[in-house]
C-alpha cells in the first residue's frame, strides 16, 4: 500500500465519521488550549512579578529590621526587631564609600483631607532619592527638597488618583491639605505609574521621614533603601552594610539586608515551579483525550472489521492495517493540536489586550502540548490498532453474526 493511498484511506475514515471525529477534534483542541492558556498565566505572573522587581534597579539593597533571612526562599515582610532602624543607622550607612544614595522609608495608613473631602491612603515618609531609586518622577511640580533625614518641612507629593479625588479639576500645586493632626503643601503631583511591587502610587502621599516619624508617633524605619555605585559593589556592599549595622547595634547582626537578585532568584524558581504544574495539572485533560480516543478508535474496528478484512485480501499487510489506524489517530492529534494552539494564542492575545499583562506561552510549552497530544493519540491507539492487525480476513469478511 503506497503513502498516498494510506493517507487517502485516512482522510476517507474521518470526512465518513465526521461527528466522532469533530468530537475527538474537540477534545484535543481543548487539551492543547488548557496546557497552553494556564503556562501562558503562570509565565504572565513570572514575567509581571520580575518586572516590578527590576524597577527597583540591580543596584538596590533593602534593609530590613529584624534577622528573618533564611537560605531557600525570601524572608517574611513583618516580625519583631531586637532593635529598630533608625536615621541615624540611614546616615552612617549612606557615609559607606561603596554606597551613591539611601532613603529611608516610614510607612502606614493616615486620613488626607482638603475642602471637605477626605479618605484614607498610604503615607511614606522618604527622603528625596527616594524618586531615583524607584525611579519615580512627577509629571508637575518637583520632588521633596533635598533635606537632612532629620529635618521636617511640611511639604508634599501626591498621586495622580489622590489629586483628582481630593481636589477634582482644581489646580493642587501650592494647596494645603490635611494628614492626621499636620497640614503639608503639596509641591507635586507624581506622573503616572500604577501599581508597583504591592504600592499604588497614584494614591500615595509622599513625605519628608522627619515629618512620617512625627505624624505616625514612631521613630523606627520601616525600610531602608540603599543604591551602590555599580552591579559588581552589590555584594561586597551588602558585607559593609551588615558590618556596620552590626557595629552600630552592639554587635548583634539584627537586620537583613535583601537584593533585587536574591529576590528574583527566589521568586523566579517559585514561579517556574508554578507553571510547571499548572501545565502539568492542564496535560491531565490530554490524558481524558486519549482515553476517549481509544474507546472510539475501539468502536471504529468494531464497525469497520469488513473493510479492514477487505484490505487484507487485497494484499495488506498486519503492519499497514496497524499504521492505517495509527496514522488516522495522529491526523486527528495533529488537526486538532495546531487548532487548540492558534485559538490559546489567541486568547493570550486577547488577555494581553485587555489586562496589559505579559501573556506568552513559552516555545517549550507549545511544542510540548503538541507533542504530548500525539503521543497520547498514539500510545491509547495502539490497542485497538493492534486489535484491527490480527483480524484475519476470512474471519473479518463474514457478516457480524457469523463471526464467533
Amino acid at each position: 500500500m503506497r503513502s498516498a493511498d494510506a493517507l487517502n484511506l485516512c482522510l476517507g475514515a474521518l470526512r465518513g465519521h465526521r461527528s466522532r471525529s469533530l468530537m475527538l477534534l474537540l477534545a484535543i483542541g481543548i487539551g492543547v488550549i488548557a496546557v497552553n492558556l494556564l503556562t501562558g498565566l503562570g509565565e504572565g505572573a513570572r514575567g509581571f512579578v520580575l518586572e516590578e522587581f527590576a524597577m527597583l534597579g540591580r543596584n538596590t539593597l533593602i534593609v530590613l529590621p529584624g534577622r528573618k533571612e533564611t537560605t531557600g526562599g525570601m524572608p517574611p515582610v513583618t516580625g519583631l526587631a531586637p532593635r529598630d532602624l533608625t536615621l541615624q543607622d540611614a546616615e552612617a550607612v549612606a557615609r559607606l564609600p561603596q554606597v551613591r544614595r539611601v532613603a529611608p522609608l516610614q510607612a502606614g495608613l493616615m486620613e488626607v483631607s482638603y475642602a471637605g473631602r477626605a479618605r484614607e491612603t498610604f503615607t511614606l515618609g522618604t527622603s528625596r532619592d527616594f524618586f531615583a531609586i524607584r525611579q519615580l518622577d512627577v509629571d508637575q511640580g518637583q520632588l521633596l527638597p533635598r533635606l537632612a533625614f532629620d529635618q521636617p518641612q511640611a511639604v508634599c507629593v501626591i498621586g495622580n488618583t489622590l489629586r483628582r479625588e481630593l481636589f477634582g479639576n482644581r489646580p493642587a500645586l501650592g494647596e494645603w491639605l490635611r494628614a492626621g493632626d499636620r497640614r503639608f503643601r503639596v509641591i507635586g503631583i507624581l506622573a503616572e505609574r500604577g501599581e508597583s511591587l504591592g504600592i499604588d502610587f497614584g494614591e500615595a502621599l509622599i513625605i519628608p521621614v522627619a515629618n512620617a516619624q512625627a505624624l505616625f508617633n514612631r521613630e523606627g524605619l520601616f525600610r531602608l533603601f540603599a543604591e551602590v555605585r555599580g552591579p559588581s559593589l552589590v555584594a561586597s556592599g551588602k558585607r559593609q552594610i551588615l558590618a556596620l549595622l552590626k557595629e552600630r547595634h552592639e554587635g548583634k547582626e539584627d537586620v537583613t539586608v535583601i537584593s533585587q537578585d536574591s529576590m528574583l532568584a527566589a521568586f523566579n524558581d517559585i514561579l517556574n515551579a508554578l507553571s510547571l504544574a499548572v501545565a502539568g495539572i492542564a496535560a491531565i485533560s490530554l490524558l481524558v483525550a486519549g482515553i476517549l480516543i481509544m474507546n472510539v478508535t475501539w468502536i471504529a474496528v468494531n464497525q469497520r472489521t469488513a473493510e479492514i478484512g477487505l484490505l487484507k485480501a487485497l494484499g495488506a499487510t498486519a503492519a499497514q492495517v496497524h499504521l492505517l489506524f495509527l496514522g488516522e489517530a495522529a491526523l486527528l492529534a495533529l488537526c486538532g493540536g495546531l487548532a487548540g494552539l492558534l485559538l490559546g494564542e489567541g486568547l493570550l492575545w486577547l488577555g494581553r489586550w485587555l489586562w496589559q499583562l505579559p501573556l506568552y506561552t513559552p516555545a517549550w510549552a507549545r511544542a510540548s502540548s503538541l507533542l504530548l497530544a500525539m503521543a497520547t493519540a498514539l500510545l491509547f491507539a495502539w490497542l485497538p490498532a493492534s486489535r484491527a492487525a490480527a483480524l484475519e480476513p476470512v474471519a473479518a469478511l463474514r457478516p457480524a453474526g457469523a463471526r464467533t
